[in-house]
């Protein structure tokens, strides 16, 4: 007979769960990032950046005019230049749609071609290449009207796009339901499944709103008075008046009074939508 069986009762060493490995790594990250932050902090030479950025005499002299003139000049070029583009982008967006070629591909080069320049170029196109193009002929509104056109004319190849992606999303079953009702495609179209298309689209067109509010420092290109300078064009004259970057400073915190707002709606929106698709 053979002796008693021995049996290994050494029990194993367990590795870290999946959560224990998760919180391990969140931690690791969050320790790494603490000493970045500390280390810049600690590194960063605090008196220069304050002597040069946060001058607050040099701050007030800005006030009220960032306010009554940048910032409202800033909005209202933005405005214009958004409600254009709206316009000629819901046009172009038909035209995509459209059923006609000669239509598609027009707008199909129209958004390849805007879409695809800096709009740095549509600026100098617009202030230099239209004049020359068509002497004696003014641009209405004077440079406001300007703007609106060279921010229109960027800013419509994408909303073009925006518009018809929330077109096709519109499921086709309305546009049937429409046409049974005795509606033209034409009436279906604005009446039925525009509207529809726009609640879809919201968020992204508040987000190109932003983006042209940014742009819209890009008007310093088609040589503004004093009167019609926006913020950056203002943050700069006075910091190159001063020798000192505070203006430029108070520029930007302007810029993110309006763009930080817009951007909690839009996610916002966002949020909603998706829970409205849940």
């Amino acid at each position: 007979m053979t002796g008693p069986e021995h049996t290994d009762v050494t029990p194993r060493r367990k590795g870290l769960t999946r959560r224990q490995r998760r919180g391990l790594a969140r931690g690791t990250q969050y320790a790494v990032f603490a000493a970045a932050v500390t280390a810049l902090a600690v590194a960063a030479d605090w008196g220069r950046l304050r002597n040069q950025f946060a001058q607050a005499d040099i701050a007030r002299q800005m006030f009220p005019d960032v306010i009554t003139l940048a910032l409202k000049n800033t909005v209202l070029y933005t405005l214009s230049g958004f409600v254009f583009g709206l316009v000629l982008g819901m046009v172009i967006a038909l035209m995509r749609l459209s059923s006609v070629g000669p239509y598609r591909w027009l707008a199909s080069v129209y958004i390849e071609i805007f879409r695809g320049l800096p709009a740095l170029l549509i600026f100098i196109f617009v202030g230099v290449a239209v004049p020359l193009a068509f002497p004696g002929t003014e641009i209405p509104g004077g440079t406001y009207g300007k703007v609106a056109l060279a921010l229109g004319l960027v800013s419509a190849a994408y909303m073009a796009e925006t518009i018809r992606a929330g077109i096709q999303a519109v499921p086709k079953g309305q546009l049937e339901a429409a046409r049974s009702l005795g509606f033209s495609p034409a009436r279906a179209m604005v009446s039925v499944i525009v509207p529809q298309a726009f609640r879809i689209i919201l968020p992204p067109l508040t987000n190109e709103l932003v983006l042209l509010f940014k742009d819209s420092s890009l008007v310093l290109f088609l040589g503004v008075t004093l009167q019609e300078r926006e913020l950056s064009k203002l943050g700069r004259d006075l910091a190159s008046q001063t020798a000192n970057s505070t203006p430029i400073l108070v520029a930007g915190l302007c810029y993110l009074l309006v763009t930080v707002p817009l951007s909690l709606v839009v996610r916002r929106m966002e949020s909603k939508a998706q829970e409205a698709v849940r």
